[in-house]
């Protein structure tokens, strides 16, 4: 998939919607070769997925290994909205808290006090962070309306086949 098909996708409406949620999946295998899949908080930069993590993170060690991931990007609504990406992390250790890991965080149900309480506990507890940065190198966006699963396009495919016969 090219550079010019994956900007077109992620600059429809629905994707720059579904970008700008608070969390993902994040599928990678693991050091043992079985897979995982995380929730994690992430940010959209214009051209790549951000996430933070600890330093001391397991996943780190398995994405220095093997840096291919997939993500997923949903809705819990009927008919869901699913934004699909694979890519390459890329692992950026920081001093600090990366802003990026500030903003993420930054739309839950947090009052104000909350969210200086929060702010606090993260400054004290992490001396640094590594950010995962995750740039598409295939997108995929189902909608329902126009877009579906590749297996039911082709059902839909087979049937029609089978009715023009």
């Amino acid at each position: 998939m090219g550079p010019d098909e994956i900007a077109g996708i992620l600059g429809l409406p629905i994707s720059r919607e579904l970008l700008g949620r608070d969390l993902l999946r994040m599928a990678y295998v693991a050091k043992d070769g079985s897979p995982r899949n995380i929730p994690i908080a992430f940010t959209w930069n214009g051209s790549a997925v951000v996430v933070c993590t600890s330093k001391n993170a397991p996943k780190l060690a398995s994405l220095r290994g093997n840096p291919e991931v997939a993500l997923t990007i949903d809705t819990e609504v009927h008919p869901p909205k699913i934004l699909l990406i694979r890519g390459r992390a890329e692992l950026d250790v920081v001093e600090g808290i990366p802003e990026e890991y500030l903003r993420m965080n930054g739309s839950y149900g947090m009052t104000a006090e909350q969210r200086v309480e929060w702010e606090a506990e993260v400054r004290s507890l992490y001396d640094g962070m590594v950010r995962v940065v995750i740039t598409p190198t295939w997108v995929k966006l189902i909608d329902f309306e126009n877009t579906l699963p590749t297996a039911v396009e082709e059902l839909i495919r087979e049937r029609a086949a089978r009715q023009g016969a």
